[in-house]
């Protein structure tokens, strides 16, 4: 009787021993064939779809092996599938959001509005996409902070992708006085163009009057980049626009208030007078001035 105990927990340990080999195989030839499905991809696809088909061959082969290693260990695969079938379409009733999440990110994988390293905007949050998965996108914003935003916000929302095309246009809103040529202004603006190294000069500047303001002569300056420039173009071309304005004499004007009492009133004086020193008595009787 004890040589039949001893044979069948001899059975079993063997059993748990191979299990055990399934499973530390199947994670050092998941993670390996993950390597080297993404360096293969890499070569073909973007940084988006080759995490795609790496994590594909990772969960794959490492599901494989555990069935294998449930197999060793006596358990019904029928039963687990069976099991797991209604668990799924229990977790699905429970669930309903993240079921949206998984099917917009299916159709953010396949629509592919941007890519890993974009840098995107969603709402008021700028940021680099550092993933894309099934239920949200990660975002590092250049705050260096952590964005996750659900993938059914997303679909919802309208998203910029600002590295989608290899330039960029920066407008510059200005205004001027109205009694500036806008003729010299132009020539002071597509000088300041020309002489930034980061201004491309095709497309070419555009200079845009938009219209007569409250204050000043409302001018948009146009100019572009590239993508990987842009930053630095906007500081620069703003800088060097002040700069420039001011060694011409052109005059940015800024709101003048001025106060209107109504036609049948006279205009009355305003005047400025100095107020007359504060005197305090002492014990004695006496007064002391103060400052």
């Amino acid at each position: 009787m004890d040589s039949v105990l001893d044979l069948v927990a001899g059975e079993h340990v063997l059993k748990a021993f191979r299990a055990a080999l399934f499973l530390v195989a199947g994670f050092l030839l998941a993670r390996f064939a993950s390597r080297l499905v993404q360096r293969f991809t890499t070569r073909r696809f973007d940084l988006h779809r080759a995490a795609i088909f790496r994590r594909l061959a990772y969960y794959l082969i490492l599901g494989l092996f555990l069935a294998s290693a449930l197999r060793e260990l006596g358990f019904s695969l029928g039963v687990l599938l069976g099991a797991a079938g209604v668990l799924s379409v229990a977790i699905g009733f429970a669930s309903q959001t993240s079921a949206s999440n998984f099917i917009s990110g299916l159709f953010l994988i396949g629509e592919r509005p941007f890519s890993t390293g974009d840098m995107i905007k969603v709402g008021n949050t700028v940021g680099e996409v550092l993933s894309v998965d099934l239920l949200s996108v990660k975002l590092r914003t250049f705050d260096n902070l952590y964005v996750r935003i659900p993938n059914e916000t997303l679909i919802k929302t309208e998203v910029t992708t600002l590295t989608r095309f290899p330039i960029r246009r920066f407008d510059i809103q200005v205004g001027v006085a109205y009694k500036e040529d806008l003729d010299r202004v132009r020539k002071v603006l597509l000088e300041v163009a020309d002489k930034n190294l980061l201004c491309l000069d095709e497309p070419k500047p555009l200079f845009v009057f938009n219209g007569f303001g409250d204050s000043s002569l409302n001018i948009q300056f146009s100019v572009w980049a590239k993508r990987e420039n842009f930053l630095e173009l906007r500081n620069s071309m703003q800088m060097s626009i002040k700069r420039a304005f001011d060694e011409a004499g052109i005059e940015i004007p800024f709101p003048h208030r001025t106060l209107y009492a109504g036609s049948v009133t006279e205009p009355f004086p305003v005047r400025v007078v100095e107020a007359p020193p504060v005197t305090s008595a002492s014990p004695a009787g006496q007064t002391h001035e103060q400052p």
